[in-house]
């Protein structure tokens, strides 16, 4: 690859000492440069993902078809809550908003819960159940869109309008970067990692009822207490308003199976709901996960087993 990059500067240097219109061969020069290092190096181009393109109208619009699509019951100015938004972002740099910045922001989109008789609840199911998860995002939602009364994070009209964006502001203009975010990793107070800790929090406090806490098995540390669930939602969980913790652990089809219901990190979750008087279950093996997962990939040897267990026992409802 380096060869031809050489091979091309050789010939377009020629170009620019014999060509008359220099001016213009040299700006040719440059095009032609960019357009082939494009192609050739892109990993060495590429930058840190900045903010979101358009997070304002992508904002906004996400607000306007929540309060009217998804809970007309709710009143809310879009234009301001962005606006609270945008200062709690933009007036500070990109590793330094907390979740006090947002609290304003929070207070003019109080919602109301499941638990307190919501339209919303009407709507999706009698039996509303809140769905936490730590390492399991697609799987999550997979699970969310097939079991339909479960109720999560990004069902919430701040999850609903932030999910999937980023943004971040910069020291030198005040504004959003939409050229470089730093990752959450870097700081505790990531404008991103900020405003979903207060997300996360919230939607914890208002847990009730059954409650489903879905884990990953093929890791280390399936329940990680620095995870967004273990550092935050977990210890605003209220045993006076949750009935049953839930606690389903799946595995990668193909492995490794790491932790259980039995085993590892999952026994230290069960012993700190023990101890702060919740009631709970645990499943390893929940039967909807795995078929979820083998329609994504149905050749795996796992999913042949549960097909044949599932025909067996329809062949046994038959006769």
């Amino acid at each position: 690859m380096h060869e031809h990059l050489a091979s091309i500067v050789r010939i377009n240097e020629a170009v620019l000492v014999t060509s008359s219109k220099t001016s213009v061969t040299f700006v040719m020069i440059n095009v032609t440069m960019w357009f082939i290092m494009l192609l050739l190096c892109p990993s060495q181009l590429r930058a840190q993902l900045g903010t979101t393109p358009n997070i304002k109208h992508i904002v906004v619009g996400r607000c306007h078809s929540y309060i009217t699509l998804i809970d007309p019951s709710l009143r809310y100015d879009c234009e301001e809550i962005w606006r609270h938004f945008e200062e709690a972002v933009v007036h500070q740099s990109s590793c330094n908003v907390t979740v006090e910045d947002y609290h304003q922001m929070f207070y003019l989109m109080p919602q109301t819960w499941p638990c307190d008789g919501v339209s919303k609840t009407e709507i999706l199911a009698p039996k509303l159940e809140f769905l936490f998860w730590s390492k399991t995002r697609t799987l999550m939602h997979s699970y969310a869109a097939v079991v339909r009364h479960f109720w999560t994070l990004e069902d919430t009209l701040v999850g609903f309008m932030f999910n999937d964006l980023i943004w971040c502001g910069q020291d030198e203009d005040p504004g959003f970067d939409f050229n470089s975010c730093p990752k959450w990793s870097a700081c505790r107070t990531h404008p991103v990692y900020s405003l979903w800790r207060q997300a996360s929090q919230n939607f914890a406090e208002m847990a009730c009822g059954n409650i489903t806490v879905l884990l990953n098995g093929s890791i280390v540390n399936a329940f990680n207490r620095k995870s967004m669930f273990g550092s935050v939602e977990l210890d605003n969980l209220n045993p006076q308003r949750v009935d049953y913790v839930n606690i389903k652990v799946v595995t990668n089809l193909e492995g490794p199976y790491i932790e259980s219901c039995s085993q590892g990190s999952i026994v230290d979750l069960i012993q700190i709901l023990q101890s702060r008087g919740f009631r709970w279950t645990c499943t390893d093996n929940d039967e909807t996960l795995m078929i979820l997962q083998c329609i994504q990939d149905p050749k795996q040897p796992s999913c042949q087993t549960c097909a044949n267990s599932l025909l067996h026992r329809k062949s046994l409802t038959s006769n």
